[in-house]
């Protein structure tokens, strides 16, 4: 019904949507596409795709919608951080605005969870939240709902101010895998994730490179989250920067309110 995950960041995943299309250089070794080709390929090969286009109906990480998952939330009593379509993007353009619609009515009627939002297409987003500001007190995503964008290099920089636009309470980045330095302006920004690739083929994360953003942080009184070092496995540098680990999360009321899911 629902999948525990080892994603250090989160306690359990939801993919209402499956399958994506790559956007920038973090996709380049996406493990969600190495998933849906591999073990879970005769899974998703059984669903027809959102958009059914010459081709798409043999690919395994083309966007598929499953609305037979849309309750899971509604059936997990103990609360839980929860990162949503860990298997897709939430505001990819094949999902129909009418589906996540759907998805965000089911997050806010299970307001006993965290829901972690990420998307590499912030700008889509926030045309959805300003489109159905009628979902949200006061026009503003609530901030048990955690709306982030992936910036894994300078070239993708342009997401932060795109994620600024989004009206929620609580924004984040996920800087993984880092594949360089950033300079970040972290204005209207709550949270920073930090990782190294890992899998075959990982780019190696220099460590001065998230010992930078953790300094951004810490000036800027932004919680800090370092994820892993990365390498041929998740596991394989450990998760430690500079001797000891960076485990922050957001501080607003209720941001801490789940518990990790044992």
């Amino acid at each position: 019904m629902g999948d525990r995950t080892q994603i250090e960041w989160t306690d359990a995943t939801w993919n209402p949507t499956t399958g994506c299309t790559r956007v920038s250089a973090g996709c380049d070794h996406c493990y969600a596409a190495v998933l849906a080709n591999g073990r879970l390929a005769d899974i998703y090969l059984s669903r027809k795709p959102a958009k059914d286009t010459t081709g798409n109906r043999r690919d395994p990480f083309a966007v598929r919608l499953w609305p037979e998952r849309l309750d899971y939330p509604l059936r997990w009593k103990d609360s839980r951080r929860i990162f949503v379509n860990s298997m897709s993007d939430l505001f990819h353009a094949d999902i129909p605005e009418e589906f996540q619609r759907r998805v965000f009515e089911v997050m806010l009627e299970a307001d006993h969870h965290i829901y972690q939002v990420l998307t590499k297409r912030p700008s889509r987003a926030e045309r959805f939240v300003r489109r159905y500001a009628d979902l949200f007190i006061g026009g503003v995503v609530p901030e048990h709902v955690w709306i982030g964008s992936s910036v894994e290099s300078q070239d993708a920089l342009y997401r932060v101010d795109q994620l600024r636009g989004v009206a929620a309470t609580v924004r984040f980045l996920s800087c993984e895998p880092l594949l360089g330095p950033l300079a970040l302006d972290l204005d209207s920004i709550d949270w920073v994730i930090v990782g190294g690739e890992s899998g075959i083929g990982y780019r190696s994360l220099g460590l001065d490179w998230a010992r930078s953003i953790r300094d951004q942080c810490l000036e800027a009184g932004v919680a800090f989250f370092f994820k892993q070092v990365g390498g041929r496995t998740p596991k394989a540098g450990g998760r430690l920067l500079d001797g000891r680990s960076w485990d922050e999360y957001p501080t607003m009321e209720g941001a801490l309110a789940a518990e990790p899911w044992s």
